[in-house]
């Protein structure tokens, strides 16, 4: 009788999401390993129980049993996409011993559509310079997919959850209720991702891409005020986009408008969101903080 391997899961970029997804996977028995930018960051990944190795590793694979995952969610800079940058032929080449690879994308990949709907089969026609990038790493590593290696793609929209939104700008005192006529973005609670990576590595198909958004594209106005609302903080007053002071990152998200499509995670994947709407999610997160 063959002796069963421990999945093992590797982390190109230990942030937020990956956090997630490793510990659900941990608690399940899974080796997880991580890059650490530092070896004082790859020290204190050791102490939480992760196989830390410090970007860049000699080795990619030297640490990790035959079969493994690969989770990729460092983002492309000027020179390209990092992972494929350094590692392109080792990853052809150990194809054979790896089971399933996520790349973590984004929906800026579509670009502005002016309110309009897409889904994964809409073309890539990204405004900004981050979609740019992204849609250049997507193809990359789909091309690798033809190549024989397992990746699947995953275009998220706005990430919030416990730690990570409107409520920490409320309470900063940041919040702006920023209002630009017909514009709306789509949203992703971290644990409803986690679902989607973990329902895709229980049924692989390689050469894939999934919209991970939940069911209500809505104007980011609406956000602010709910969050304020169950706060029981009066709502940020309302400052016109034109008027409105913010980072030239920032204010280049609005000059995406669209909505995404997510019928692809249901159908395929079979998954249900826990938090359909910012509404349940919200709510869930400043219920977790009062039992805290």
């Amino acid at each position: 009788m063959n002796e069963m391997k421990t999945p093992a899961l590797l982390c190109i970029g230990f942030g937020y999401c990956a956090r997630v997804l490793a510990a659900r996977l941990k608690s399940d028995g899974w080796h997880i390993a991580a890059t650490a930018r530092d070896a004082e960051k790859a020290r204190t990944l050791r102490a939480e129980g992760i196989d830390a190795h410090v970007w860049p590793p000699d080795d990619l694979f030297a640490a990790l049993p035959e079969k493994t995952h690969l989770l990729l969610s460092a983002p492309p800079g000027e020179e390209g996409d990092p992972v494929l940058g350094r590692y392109r032929e080792a990853l052809t080449a150990q194809s054979e011993r790896i089971a399933w690879v996520g790349y973590l994308s984004t929906t800026a990949v579509y670009g502005d559509r002016q309110g309009g709907w897409v889904d994964e089969t809409s073309d890539l026609s990204p405004a900004s310079e981050r979609g740019k990038r992204r849609v250049t790493a997507e193809r990359e590593w789909l091309a690798l997919a033809e190549r024989g290696l397992p990746v699947h793609t995953f275009r998220l929209a706005g990430i919030y959850g416990p730690g990570r939104g409107p409520f920490e700008k409320i309470r900063r005192g940041t919040a702006q209720r920023i209002i630009k006529e017909g514009q709306v973005f789509g949203r992703i609670h971290v644990e409803d991702i986690a679902t989607v990576l973990q329902a895709s590595i229980a049924q692989p198909a390689p050469g894939t891409a999934y919209n991970v958004t939940d069911d209500l594209t809505c104007p980011p106005q609406d956000v602010i005020g709910h969050a304020a609302d169950l706060l029981g903080v009066p709502r940020p007053a309302p400052v016109p986009f034109g008027e409105a002071e913010m980072s030239a990152m920032a204010r280049s998200f609005y000059g995406e408008n669209k909505r995404v499509s997510n019928d692809r995670i249901r159908e395929q994947l079979g998954v249900t969101l826990a938090y359909p709407t910012y509404r349940e999610g919200l709510q869930a997160i400043l219920e977790a903080e009062s039992s805290a």
